[in-house]
């Protein structure tokens, strides 16, 4: 949407609050998304939601590319934050629940890696079809999306489903032939079958394929809801709060604002050429995937707080300095060269050390805290 949006802009002579409104919607409608996906996965299962969510996803591109006014476009752009939504909240759930104790941190973190190859395509293709006519290339890079939304419709279904959910539907002989599939060990896939037996309420010694789940046990879903918001014990409520927090935190750093509009922050800098606003982008989605990869050799084996210490460290220098030289560049009327190198740097530096920490521990950490019956 970064570089679509000069076009879009120029197409339906709209306002910066117009656009603002646009490229904020999404986050909007992702909130509905990740509030209904939960149920949803409950019921239907994790893989079948991630279906949903490509879905979903497949359809709001559709609708973006076809775009013929604001109003459709902003439908669309709705759409697909829905589909976001459910896949931001499903994607790391399914993660923690099929890997091993020992990649969990590496698998957990993927989604991220997968996000940053996204953003990095997005980007590339906003530069390769910013040549086309105007009212071609920027619907060519919105609609584009739906391929890999439908090729990840089509291959979750070859994915093995959660073991934690078919225990939790009482579907005990496919849990164990899926969870010895994804475990290091036998003796490990044993382990965490009876881990998850314990915390939904079987008795971890039961062996049968197929058991009947109580109703008291059915119910649960609306008795954590209960404790984790109402009457939530100590340890608990800080678990809650870290859990709310870190994920809050992770988001008002800004990081969505550099994102989505640093063609805006390099034509401050001093970068006028429209398509070389787009180029620079391009280096944003770059330095995004190759730090993500970085963090998934990193989070296993450096642990998650130094990680995350370090990160933050590095985005209130960068972001200090990106303000900086950015002020400095404004006043000058860009004619400081100086000032734009370094505001470019600055910038990636942000990215840099958002996604070495914070960007995959979010994930990883809210996954790990939280007991297997919550």
């Amino acid at each position: 949407m970064s570089g679509a949006m000069i076009f879009v802009k120029k197409e339906f002579n709209i306002s910066d609050a117009k656009t603002e409104v646009l490229a904020g919607i999404l986050n909007l409608c992702a909130l509905v998304g990740s509030l209904s996906a939960g149920r949803t996965s409950d019921y239907i299962g994790r893989r079948y939601t991630i279906v949903i969510a490509s879905v979903i996803f497949l359809l709001g591109s559709v609708v973006m590319g076809y775009g013929p006014s604001y109003a459709v476009l902003l439908v669309g752009r709705c759409i697909a934050g829905v589909g976001v939504g459910f896949a931001l909240m499903i994607a790391p759930v399914y993660s923690a629940e099929v890997s091993s104790p020992s990649t969990r941190g590496f698998l957990t973190s993927l989604p991220e890696v997968g996000i940053s190859i996204g953003i990095l395509l997005g980007y590339l293709s906003n530069y390769i079809f910013s040549g086309l006519p105007l009212r071609l290339g920027w619907r060519i890079m919105l609609g584009i999306a739906a391929i890999p939304s439908f090729f990840l419709a089509i291959c979750i279904l070859r994915m093995p489903e959660s073991p934690r959910w078919l225990i939790m539907k009482g579907r005990l002989g496919e849990a164990k032939e899926i969870m010895h599939k994804v475990s290091n060990s036998p003796e490990e896939a044993e382990l965490r079958l009876r881990e998850i037996k314990r915390a939904i309420g079987i008795d971890e010694n039961c062996d049968d394929d197929s058991v009947r789940i109580p109703d008291s046990v059915k119910s649960q879903g609306e008795g954590i809801w209960k404790e984790l918001l109402l009457k939530p014990t100590k340890s608990l409520r800080w678990i809650l709060i870290a859990g709310v927090g870190i994920h809050f935190f992770e988001h008002a750093t800004g990081i969505e604002a550099v994102i989505l509009y640093s063609h805006k922050i390099f034509a401050k800098a001093g970068v006028h050429d429209h398509k070389h606003q787009i180029l620079a982008t391009c280096g944003v989605g770059l330095t995004k995937f190759s730090f993500i990869v970085l963090s998934t050799i990193l989070i296993d084996r450096v642990g998650r707080r130094k990680l995350v210490l370090t990160s933050v460290s590095g985005m209130i220098v960068a972001l200090t300095g990106l303000g900086t030289f950015l002020t400095l560049a404004e006043q000058s009327g860009g004619k400081l060269i100086w000032t734009l190198v370094l505001s470019i740097i600055t910038t990636y530096s942000y990215v840099a050390f958002f996604n070495v920490g914070l960007a995959p521990v979010t994930w990883v950490y809210t996954a790990e805290i939280f007991p297997l019956r919550v």
